[in-house]
């Protein structure tokens, strides 16, 4: 249990607009931090198809200069 002193035991409460002003706060705050979490999901999904598609094209590129057998006329 706590021990009670002269700042626990009188602690003012909060005024209306005062709790009202945190719960809107907090709110927004949640919806912000959603807001970056997705952000970041979505930055991470299309870094992954970026890399993919990099290697894809790195993959067709060096395949495309490959050299053919010189054909020798007769």
């Amino acid at each position: 249990m706590e021990k009670i002193t002269r700042e626990t035991a009188f602690k003012p409460a909060p005024s209306k607009s005062e709790s009202k002003a945190d719960a809107i706060s907090k709110a927004a705050l949640a919806i912000i931090d959603q807001e970056v979490a997705a952000r970041d999901e979505k930055t991470a999904r299309l870094r992954e198809a970026r890399l993919a598609k990099e290697a894809a094209e790195r993959a067709a590129e060096t395949a495309a200069k490959r050299p053919h057998k010189a054909v020798r006329p007769r």
